[in-house]
């Protein structure tokens, strides 16, 4: 796979590594049970996982129905499931950074990794909320950490009603949606038309979330 990105201006660091969570990561309270934490930059020298991601790990165009007709699901998309290896060390890592910070909260691991593709301003992802197995009914937490061109990640209250809340992430940034998030407000990554370049949502979910 070829595709142009821009290096960030900003994240200069040669090797990939991860930057502390705790005193750093700041919490947003959405209520009705529901939070997103952010911290812009976790991951220094974050394009070094970018090359790695953009290269040949499994990427997979997917197809769905829609009315009736079948088409194009507007992302590439890539999954590890538990006890598989990452793309990337970092990401092992990460996962496991994650797990030593939420524990408290979350109970239980980080298992498995999905990652999607944006080529470009054209991909996107529509409103919705990760609401497939025990996410449909109980709090929980996903992890997403971003690389490559910075893409808006807005949410809103599910239904549509609301403030719509808006999260610039790429190069590293990392967000979780915690608590009832999933169930209670909707997320997406709108097209634009601006030119921008590849980014890769990697979201670490636990057991039975999707």
């Amino acid at each position: 796979m070829t595709l142009a990105h821009q290096p960030s201006m900003f994240d200069v660091a040669e090797e990939a590594a991860l930057t502390p969570l705790r005193g750093r990561v700041r919490r947003h309270v959405l209520g009705r049970g529901a939070w997103v934490d952010h911290l812009p930059g976790w991951v220094a020298g974050s394009d070094e996982v970018l090359e790695v991601l953009l290269g040949d790990i499994g990427w997979r165009a997917d197809r769905r129905q829609m009315y009736d007709r079948e088409v194009a699901v507007p992302r590439l998309l890539c999954w590890y499931g538990r006890g598989e290896t990452l793309p990337h060390p970092l990401l092992t890592e990460a996962r496991t950074a994650l797990d030593v910070h939420y524990a408290p909260e979350l109970g239980e691991p980080f298992v498995t990794a999905g990652m999607c593709l944006y080529r470009d301003g054209r991909d996107s992802v529509a409103w919705h909320g990760d609401r497939l197995g025990r996410s449909r009914a109980e709090d929980t937490m996903v992890a997403i950490v971003s690389f490559g061109s910075p893409r808006p990640l807005l949410l809103r209250p599910a239904g549509g009603g609301g403030e719509t809340l808006r999260f610039p992430l790429g190069h590293g940034d990392l967000v979780v949606m915690g608590g009832s998030c999933q169930r209670t407000w909707e997320h997406c990554i709108p097209k634009t038309t601006r030119p921008v370049g590849p980014r890769v949502s990697v979201q670490f979910r636990p057991a039975g979330v999707a």
